[in-house]
């Protein structure tokens, strides 16, 4: 029996027990085992067929993605410098296009992706190609078709299935293999979901025999296995529900409220709040702007763009590699200094809409 066979044999047996006390450890072992052997199948895959290459750019990296003729194509062609091809057929887009979106001082990268079809994940319609790309974004937005909210479990399961966490983060675990005294499990907090034999279970199904476990959150087995695998992604996200041009107040209402999440309503073809949607995206992001100040001018047209809790140092590898080398001190003017022109070092923690001047060694 194949890897593949024995993914499906292991997922209907999961399918067909009823989960309860008698059988949640079992089911357990057999998640794990079903975690296990796709990042087997993925491994054995990898480089096979074809591949979108994609050259990064920008301060960040956006993923649209959606059915086929959901309006991503007119969406990028709206708000960045791209010209997607359009049309009123699926699969109008059959590579991934790129595209820069200006807002704020920074250089958003779109990437406008083919269609996502239900079995994306198992490679139907290019979706494991799809799926690598959007693995490596910093962002999703997933467009949803104002009449078919439907379509939104679907891509979430789609992202779920390719080991993608939406708006989550990492288990807060850490485990220290030893050579002998068995699995030693140890934690912050009273366990709830999960009991020491499920762990040990599922540790043992990885191939760990003998390590100390300390875990600091309420974790399920679900988690734990996300914790184990190697091929897990955590990447914020969020829906754009699109062609609300095309329904009354009633339908939108309704579709919002089927969809369960936080969602934009827009019209891409329209232009119906798309300036709701960048200041969206530049939000998601944590961006804040860090203004120069270089001979008692400072400069105001153009900001650095960094991540939300950036300090000196980090922008000192920003600008070049020997600044952090040569750095001596740095002046702060704006909401993270005590008072202006505050004296800081590498680590002071940096705040939107600073100014800041570095002093370098000659």
């Amino acid at each position: 029996m194949d890897t593949e066979e024995q993914i499906k044999e292991i997922e209907d047996e999961i399918k067909n027990t009823k989960y309860n006390k008698a059988t949640q450890h079992h089911i357990g072992r057999l998640k794990a085992k079903l975690a296990r052997l796709k990042e087997q199948s993925e491994k054995k895959s990898g480089g096979k067929g074809k591949t979108f290459a994609i050259k990064k750019s920008g301060n960040a990296t956006v993923g649209l993605i959606g059915f086929p003729s959901v309006g991503k194509s007119t969406l990028l062609n709206k708000i960045t410098d791209a010209h997607s091809q359009i049309g009123e057929y699926d699969f109008t887009t059959l590579d991934i296009v790129p595209g820069i979106m200006k807002y704020k001082g920074a250089n958003i990268q779109i990437l406008d992706m083919p269609g996502m079809i239900k079995d994306a994940s198992k490679g139907k319609g290019r979706g494991k190609e799809i799926i690598s790309v959007i693995r490596t974004v910093d962002l999703i937005i997933m467009m949803v078709d104002v009449f078919h909210p439907e379509q939104l479990n679907i891509l979430l399961r789609e992202l779920h299935d390719a080991g993608i966490r939406l708006n989550s983060k990492s288990p807060d675990i850490v485990i220290r293999k030893k050579e002998r005294d068995g699995i030693r499990v140890n934690s912050t907090l009273k366990l709830t979901k999960l009991d020491e034999k499920m762990i040990k279970n599922i540790l043992n199904e990885y191939g760990c025999i003998n390590a100390n476990i300390v875990i600091r959150e309420n974790i399920n087995e679900d988690r734990l296995i996300d914790f184990l695998s190697k091929n897990r992604a955590y990447i914020h996200g969020f829906v754009v529900l699109n062609k609300i041009d095309l329904a009354d107040k009633g339908v939108i209402k309704k579709c919002s409220e089927k969809l369960k999440t936080e969602n934009i309503p827009i019209s891409a073809d329209k232009g119906v709040n798309l300036d709701m949607l960048k200041e969206k995206i530049y939000k998601k992001l944590d961006f804040i702007r860090i203004y120069m100040r270089h001979d008692g001018k400072t400069d105001y047209d153009e900001p650095m763009i960094v991540k939300k809790n950036s300090n000196v140092g980090m922008v000192c590898n920003s600008i070049h590699r020997d600044f952090r080398k040569k750095f001596r001190y740095a002046y702060i003017w704006g909401k993270s200094a005590l008072y202006p022109g505050q004296m800081v070092g590498l680590n002071h923690v940096l705040k939107d809409e600073d100014v800041l001047t570095l002093v370098l060694e000659r």
